[in-house]
């Protein structure tokens, strides 16, 4: 995985990548029925602002329920389908880590091996990149990447806060509070990189 790409490159882009349980949706523990499935009331604009700023927008998310046999890998993807249609198709993908804590795999949470595929299957700009969760793994994963980072106070979100010996970059009531804030640092961005550029 290469951190040092460039927006300066045209063809790097901006990257969110969103933990789905506690973040994008309501928090169930080991969801395995699409009938327990809520979104945030504030999911879909959230979503809608990213895409409208251009963001490619990355779910990643440790789902060690298919690991323990909780559930299938088949019911997640359901799960994944009708979110995808409750968003009108705006997520550009997900990416999932069965495996169990005790594994040491390379994609679980925090490690980065769902970022490092999301960079070999996309050209993204890590820099400039983000990762909003609720949990201290979120926050430490974006950290790992050396993204920018967000904390969400919605799933895990507060007690999380409480626990962050590190902090992120900004903490959100959220995921709508956070795009805002994302949104708006790039807007800033891009007015005071305009401003540099005429000295």
């Amino acid at each position: 995985m290469n951190s040092d790409k460039s927006n300066k490159n045209p063809k790097f882009k901006k990257a969110v990548f969103i933990d789905r349980d506690g973040t994008l949706i309501e928090e169930v523990n080991f969801l395995s029925r699409v009938e327990d499935l809520r979104l945030f009331s504030d999911t879909f604009e959230a979503i809608r602002l990213l895409k409208k700023h251009g963001f490619l927008i990355i779910v990643v998310t440790n789902q060690s329920g298919v690991g323990r046999k909780i559930f299938d890998e088949a019911a997640m993807h359901t799960i994944h389908e009708k979110i995808q249609t409750q968003l009108d198709g705006m997520i550009d993908t997900f990416y999932f880590c069965p495996h169990l804590p005790t594994e040491n795999c390379r994609c679980r949470k925090p490690n980065v091996g769902m970022i490092e595929n999301a960079c070999a299957d996309f050209s993204i700009d890590l820099k400039n990149s983000w990762m909003i969760g609720d949990k201290k793994i979120d926050i430490e994963t974006g950290f790992n990447a050396k993204s920018k980072t967000a904390l969400v106070l919605t799933g895990y979100g507060r007690e999380t806060e409480a626990d962050l010996e590190r902090k992120p970059d900004f903490i959100a009531e959220n995921l709508l509070g956070a795009v805002k804030t994302i949104t708006n640092y790039k807007q800033r961005t891009a007015k005071e990189e305009s401003q540099l550029s005429k000295f």
